[in-house]
């Protein structure tokens, strides 16, 4: 399974980066593959991994802040793996160059 999530307060003002931190943290922890980007964070596992780690994250948020948002979104291909590379490999085959 790959995941995007984003996951934010919305009570801290206006820089949360250090608020994120923390939950980028513990992705790292978890063994799971991952890839940060500007606006989330895909992560790579087995389906009940990627879940349990979510649920963690969005609880991690939530004990430093009042009102937490989260967004996921899944990708869930039965017998894929290697994702997070696979996926921009593909593309970058297709376009003939680099990204």
């Amino acid at each position: 399974m790959l995941a995007h999530v984003a996951i934010f307060p919305t009570d801290q003002g206006e820089s949360v980066s250090a608020h994120v931190a923390r939950v980028v943290a513990l992705i790292a922890d978890s063994g799971l593959g991952y890839k940060v980007t500007a606006m989330g964070t895909q992560i790579e596992g087995e389906p009940e991994e990627v879940f349990d780690l979510i649920k963690r994250c969005h609880l991690e948020m939530r004990a430093h802040a009042k009102r937490v948002y989260t967004t996921v979104a899944i990708d869930d291909r039965v017998g894929a793996t290697g994702r997070l590379e696979g996926k921009i490999a593909s593309l970058e085959a297709r376009l003939g160059h680099s990204l």
